[in-house]
């Protein structure tokens, strides 16, 4: 079989293209660190920790346990959280905070930037940003993924694993809240820039095509705006097959060769990445203190995919065997501008941020279709915009005892897609006349060419008010409101060329610029099919009004209660848009409304010093994702799959269990063990099915659910004075940490599902009992061990982490499930400050995925294994340097 390299070179491919610049990979450098808490008399100096700056509803100090002076916030907490402050998430020398919080305990990565707390999916992952929701830029989810937000923005990263009242109800795993850097304590200017490549991508053969001239940015030209004859029948609300529509007109207009002719790029340019990041305060008032940060960066980076595509029918026997050679190049713009006040215990911040992620992707693909016994080759081009605009305020308010908290944000999102164009040649190898040649003829059947137009826009608004009190020597209490509404418009428009029955097989042959060309069009006249006629645009809600209350009560020094209510009040639509002049009747619609009570406790005892037990219960729930709810096809480039939503999936309700013990060594030492169990009732599970030979997404509600395990925590640093010479002044730093998690998916004799249109199900035809929720890996374990100078900026520190298999989807028809297998990757990381002209400067260097652990997901019947998404993935070496002035 033809491999993914030699692809390059077949027909569909021109000639090669060069890109302006070399190219950017993002760069994970932070300015100054923050400053060290002041020692407090009468404690050992081993006790000073550096103080995350973190931003929660509610207050942070009013999440400190009162008579305590150590102000390490994972003890101090009243809940089980994790903080990553800006020198830990720079040790890991992550350029992105998702990588970051990869390093967390029980937490994994998945897809692009998605963070699965406890094996739990993003739909049971919260993601706030200084306290506030954040909307998602991504159609298969909600959460907003954290791979577009690059570490030198975020001032610290929490991850709460107990529910709280003073959270938003969406809560299974946890919540993942990132603060913003606000107030420097000094004037600064840091420029930064850095180079990479990997073994599988940098200078090796890729494919690309041209596009416009600015797309080395992230940011189209306008050549992808819609031509003037397609804008004009957008505006017009027709319909193809309208009398006073010219098809032919229109599909003129579609066929720009700078979109669609696809190229050989010999020696992909390595990665590249710029920044520069400024701030300055100033004294004001009497006890004040203004501050601004600002921050823009930009990346590009290439990555080249040789993926094993393959899926089986019912009997298990090869349906498909394809590889397809894909070349991403992504674009990452960010822009922070950031304003602090402090006066007297009064914090107040505005937050403005800007991100653009754009993916420029080149797919060639060739295989073999086992049911007709012909081989298919088949290109696609395609160019992803993901935008998210976000600005908030918020006031952490001290009015002696009483403290109070406002907050209130706008957002909006946006993904569009145009010009997605997949054009497909066949090969029967069994006509007399060219069955030895690739043809398309497009007519479905012998070849087909189609062009996507997707947009995606959602807006958020929140407000909320927190006030806490303390109605007791030894009890605060603390209530709350908030108020969020979402609004999301998502359209979809799928145009297939369709030529008469008399197209000439010879012609077929021609490349796709050339196929569709005016002449050919005109004189075949070739029109068009819009395949998403009955339902292309929906618009999405969800309102949600939530007020709660909690009490933190320690009624003897060492004992510490937090109990809580939240109510939640939610309304969710979804509804088909009308884009056509003469509407279409449609019952894809969704309309949920319920209203909750969730309770939340956690109990803290300190039987001696330094050893902390906690045990928590709480009641939460995870509504379905807009995208899952949607009845409209959407293709994610990033697994190759095609995903279509149900609108009958209902809310899904979990029931919480936590114990946990920990022990603090000082100075940030500890180590902690935990179990934790968890019941779901409606889980939404993702379930595969096959139309046309396609595989095809969907989710659906399985009867019930529990998940439980157990976490391991460890952290200690070990002086290496004693040993003299070089490590009189070094010290060794350890962090591992282990997961063990188990679930089991119950279905019992007469469950049942809701699935669209079809309606009432039996649960047994989508989900055997007994199988694990998909996402979840058995083993999550990592290990970091980090050498580093105590008198200047010198870390040499090696990462590795490791998950086991996961399922992915649900398999159907007697099918098993799709599962991946991630692996262990191994990193490793220099950090070195070099004085230069009296600024401080730090180079980095990295090796990530230094033995090439490569992506596997795939099928197995105990005996066949058969590869659904898998390919090699490189070592990354990269380089980079920051100079703080």
């Amino acid at each position: 079989m033809t491999t993914g390299k030699q692809l390059a070179g077949l027909l569909l491919l021109t000639t090669a293209l060069t890109f302006p610049g070399a190219a950017l990979a993002q760069d994970a450098d932070t300015a100054p660190a923050d400053e060290l808490l002041d020692t407090v008399e009468g404690v050992d100096p081993q006790d000073d920790y550096e103080e995350p700056d973190i931003s929660i509803p509610g207050g942070t100090d009013r999440i400190i346990v009162t008579g305590r002076i150590n102000r390490d916030p994972t003890q101090t907490s009243t809940q089980v959280v994790s903080v990553l402050s800006t020198e830990q998430i720079a040790r890991t020398g992550e350029g992105d905070i998702a990588g970051a919080l990869g390093r967390v305990t029980g937490l994994s990565v998945q897809g692009q930037g998605f963070v699965y707390v406890r094996g739990l999916g993003d739909r049971y992952s919260l993601a706030l940003l200084n306290g506030l929701p954040l909307p998602s830029p991504q159609p298969l989810s909600r959460v907003v993924p954290l791979d577009i937000f690059p570490t030198n923005i975020i001032a610290s990263s929490l991850v709460q694993k107990t529910y709280s009242a003073n959270f938003p109800g969406e809560f299974g795993g946890g919540v993942i809240n990132l603060t913003t850097r606000a107030i420097p304590d000094e004037t600064f200017v840091t420029v930064s820039g850095s180079v990479s490549g990997d073994t599988e991508t940098t200078f090796f053969n890729g494919l690309s095509y041209y596009g416009s001239k600015t797309d080395w940015s992230g940011f189209d030209n306008g050549t992808r705006d819609a031509s003037p004859a397609l804008q004009a029948f957008f505006d017009t609300g027709a319909r193809l097959t309208d009398a006073n529509v010219n098809q032919q007109a229109i599909a003129r207009d579609l066929g720009d060769p700078n979109l669609i002719v696809l190229q050989t790029l010999g020696n992909v340019p390595a990665n590249w990445s710029g920044g520069i990041t400024a701030g300055t305060a100033t004294d004001v008032f009497d006890d004040g203190r203004l501050g601004v940060i600002a921050t823009v960066s930009l990346s590009n980076k290439w990555r080249t995919r040789d993926i094993t595509s393959q899926s089986v029918l019912a009997d298990f026997t090869l349906d498909q065997d394809f590889n397809d050679l894909v070349t991403d190049n992504r674009m990452l713009f960010n822009a922070l501008l950031g304003f602090g006040l402090e006066v007297g215990d009064h914090v107040i911040r505005w937050t403005n941020l800007f991100i653009r992620d754009t993916v420029k992707q080149s797919r060639l693909s060739q295989g073999t279709d086992f049911q007709d016994d012909d081989d298919i080759q088949q290109q696609q081009t395609a160019w992803y915009e993901r935008q998210l605009l976000d600005s908030q305020l918020v006031a952490e308010l001290e009015f002696g005892d009483l403290g109070v908290d406002l907050r209130g944000g706008y957002a909006q999102t946006q993904r569009e897609a145009p010009y997605e164009y997949t054009f497909t040649y066949v090969r029967d190898n069994t006509s007399a006349t060219l069955g030895d040649q690739f043809i398309n003829v497009l007519d479905r059947q012998n070849g087909d060419a189609n062009v996507v137009f997707s947009n995606l826009k959602e807006q958020l608004w929140f407000g909320g008010i927190d006030v806490s009190y303390p109605v007791l020597d030894f009890a605060t209490a603390t209530i709350g409101y908030a108020y969020s509404d979402t609004d999301r418009y998502s359209e979809r428009r799928q145009f297939l060329f369709t030529a008469p029955s008399d197209f000439p097989d010879g012609v077929g042959l021609l490349r796709p610029d050339l196929l569709l060309g005016d002449a050919i069009i005109d004189a075949f006249n070739i029109g068009l099919i819009e395949s998403t006629q009955s339902d292309p645009a929906f618009q999405a809600a969800l309102e949600v009004q939530a007020g709660y209350g909690k009490l933190s009560i320690e009624p003897t020094l060492g004992v510490v209660l937090d109990v809580g209510v939240r109510y939640e009040d939610a309304t969710q639509t979804v509804d088909p848009a009308e884009v056509f002049a003469t509407p279409t009747i449609s019952t894809s619609t969704t309309a949920l409304s319920n209203s909750y009570w969730l309770p939340a406790a956690t109990l803290t005892i300190e039987p001696i010093d330094s050893l902390q037990l906690r045990a928590s219960a709480s009641r939460t729930i995870a509504r379905p994702q807009f995208r899952e709810l949607i009845f409209q096809a959407f293709y994610d480039p990033e697994t190759n799959r095609q995903y279509v939503g149900n609108p009958l999936l209902t809310d899904s309700e979990l029931t919480n269990y936590e114990v946990r013990g920990e022990y603090y060594f000082g100075g940030g030492d500890r180590v902690s063990i935990a179990g934790f169990y968890k019941n779901l009732k409606s889980p939404i599970e993702a379930f595969s099915s096959f139309s046309d030979n396609d595989q095809i997404t969907s989710f659906a509600n399985a009867p019930r659910a529990t998940l439980y395990g157990a976490e391991v925590d460890l952290q200690y640093t070990f002086d290496l004075y004693d040993m003299g010479g070089f490590f009189e002044t070094k010290e060794l730093v350890v962090f591992t940490n282990y997961t063990y998690t188990q679930s089991n998916i119950s279905v019992k004799a007469g469950d049942t599902t809701q699935l669209f249109p079809g309606g009432t199900t039996a649960a047994s035809n989508l989900f055997l009992d007994g199988l694990p929720l998909t996402g979840q890996s058995d083993h999550l374990a990592n290990f970091q061990v980090s050498l580093e100078d105590t008198d200047r900026l010198q870390q040499f520190t090696v990462l590795l982490n490791y998950a086991s298999e996961r399922v992915t989807s649900r398999g159907t028809a007697g099918l098993p499930d799709i599962v991946e297998n991630p692996g262990m990757t191994v990193d490793l990381v220099f950090r070195q400050g070099i004085p230069l002209f009296g600024t401080d400067t730090e180079l980095k260097l990295q090796a990530r995925n230094i033995f090439g652990r490569g992506n596997h997901e795939y099928q197995t019947n105990g005996t066949q294994q058969i590869e659904i998404n898998s390919y090699d993935v490189g070592t990354e070496l990269s380089a980079s340097l920051s100079v703080t002035f």
